[in-house]
């Protein structure tokens, strides 16, 4: 072949190939509008929590919590997955170790980040023995800089689970009924301190789910209905907390706090029993799988609870918290989850 059009072709192929890679890497650059975080702390309660709590000291350490993952208790309020499982599993990173374990692993497991969610803890101060959100950011400031740097943080998004436990321990004090709007209030703008002070930490994302239907909850509903009078105070809670997002988005320019909209997630399952092509159908779905005192057994060790055949029947676990298959219809429902966790 003529030497002049061998150049000529090669030529040709190269500006082709330019072109062609150009147009490959315009797609690329087009989705790389995602934002991928490389580790997960989390902060809250027994939604959240993956294990903080010391064995024998709660019920999910007992059987039967666990049966279903990893196949026997392992502090898990649940039989099985929890909320923290399936957001990490969405963010595509491994489920962080707990506090708890940090000291008794390999130095990889804190790759993926850290949770300090404890069981049965609020924004306030719920039991004696439960660290308070507070208390966990500053269990997770005291490793900055010697474990975590600026730029891991930086690369990184946090859980920030607020499921209730300071309105069933106003309740359960016997505190004003109608008082609790005013404490509403005050439990949100503590939430609002704790965002902004994991913000100040150096967190790129924060995510907070809404409160979900807790008049829906198994240990608070009448003959199988809601209890529409505790959601209301929910919608008050949720409200004043979509407020606070607002303003804290509209103080940094940035979408850095982020909605998960548990709320609606779980009335959708509820309301729907599950029925959706990607999800199991939940026939009975406000009735629990562990009924009874789930994990505790008398003074001759009889079991004072009973728990279903099949756990994935189930949205609920026990009175409280869902189960495995519940989180896992939870997170299959929930609308724009990358929208608002993966934009720069």
């Amino acid at each position: 072949m003529d030497p002049l059009i061998k150049l000529y072709l090669s030529l040709l192929l190269f500006f082709f190939s330019f072109l062609l890679l150009g147009e490959i890497n315009g797609v690329e650059s087009s989705s790389s509008n995602q934002w991928s975080p490389k580790k997960l702390f989390v902060f809250g309660d027994s939604y959240a929590d993956t294990g903080n709590i010391k064995e024998r000291q709660a019920v999910s350490w007992r059987v039967p919590y666990g049966i279903t993952f990893p196949g026997k208790p392992c502090g898990r309020f649940s039989d099985g997955r929890v909320s923290t499982d399936f957001l990490a599993k969405f963010l595509r990173i491994k489920t962080p170790i707990t506090y708890l374990r940090k000291d008794y692993g390999e130095k990889e497991w804190l790759w993926y980040g850290m949770n300090f969610a404890y069981g049965g803890t609020g924004v306030f101060n719920t039991k004696s023995s439960s660290p308070n959100m507070t208390i966990q950011i500053n269990l997770f400031e005291q490793l900055l800089d010697d474990v975590y740097s600026q730029s891991d943080l930086s690369s990184s998004i946090a859980l920030v689970s607020v499921s209730g436990n300071d309105y069933s321990n106003y309740l359960a004090l016997n505190r004003s009924i109608a008082a609790l709007p005013i404490f509403i209030k005050q439990v949100v703008d503590q939430t609002e301190l704790n965002l902004r002070r994991i913000h100040d930490l150096g967190l790129k994302k924060i995510a907070i789910p809404s409160l979900p239907p807790l008049g829906c909850l198994p240990l608070y509903t009448s003959s199988q209905c809601c209890n529409e009078t505790f959601n209301a105070l929910v919608n008050y809670h949720n409200s004043l907390l979509e407020q606070v997002v607002a303003k804290l988005n509209n103080e940094t320019n940035h979408s850095t706090f982020a909605i998960i909209d548990f709320y609606n997630a779980f009335l959708t399952i509820l309301k729907n029993k599950g029925d959706n092509p990607e999800n199991t159908r939940f026939e009975t779905p406000l009735k629990p799988c562990c009924e009874g005192s789930c994990g505790n057994v008398d003074e001759m060790g009889a079991k004072k609870y009973t728990v279903c055949d099949d756990p994935e029947s189930a949205f609920f676990w026990d009175g409280l918290h869902p189960t495995q298959e519940g989180w896992r219809s939870v997170y299959s429902v929930l609308d724009n989850l990358s929208t608002s966790l993966l934009k720069p």
